[in-house]
C-alpha cells in the first residue's frame, strides 16, 4: 500500500463533476481526499465515495465561520502537501500556503472543477510524485 504523499479538501462537487475515474487516478499517485460539507449533504459524499470505489471516505469538520473551516483545513494538512479547492481564499490562508514547506496548491472553484483546474491538479500531483521518487 503506497503511503500518503498529499491530501485534497474540497466540496463533493469539485469531484463529483470530472470526468469518470479522474479522481480515482489522481489519488492513486498518493493521496487521500476529505471532503467539505456543502449544500449538497450526504447525497454528494456518498457520490464521491462512490466514485473512488471507497466504502468509507472523510469528512472535514464544518465550522460556523470560513475563518474558522480554514483553520480546520490547515490543521487537517498537517505536515503533507495539499490541494485545496475552495470558492476563494482568505489573505492569511494564502499566506500559509506559501510559507508552508510542504507544496500547496490553492484552486479556487466555486462549484465543478474546468478542465484547465483539472490540469493544474494533476501537473502539481506529477511534481509531488517525482519528489517522492
Amino acid at each position: 500500500m503506497a503511503s500518503t504523499v498529499f491530501r485534497l479538501v474540497c466540496v463533493p462537487g469539485a469531484l463529483n463533476s470530472a470526468p469518470a475515474g479522474w479522481a480515482r487516478d489522481l489519488l492513486t499517485a498518493g493521496g487521500e481526499v476529505a471532503v467539505l460539507v456543502d449544500d449538497d449533504g450526504l447525497p454528494a459524499i456518498n457520490a464521491v465515495a462512490r466514485a473512488l470505489d471507497a466504502t468509507s471516505i472523510s469528512v472535514v469538520r464544518n465550522e460556523p465561520s470560513r475563518e474558522l473551516q480554514e483553520q480546520t483545513v490547515i490543521a487537517h494538512a498537517g505536515d503533507l502537501a495539499l490541494v485545496w479547492v475552495a470558492p476563494s481564499f482568505s489573505a492569511g490562508a494564502e499566506a500559509w500556503a506559501t510559507a508552508r514547506p510542504p507544496m500547496t496548491l490553492l484552486v479556487a472553484a466555486d462549484g465543478p472543477l474546468s478542465d484547465e483546474e483539472r490540469a493544474r491538479i494533476e501537473r502539481f500531483v506529477r511534481i509531488l510524485g517525482g519528489q517522492a521518487a
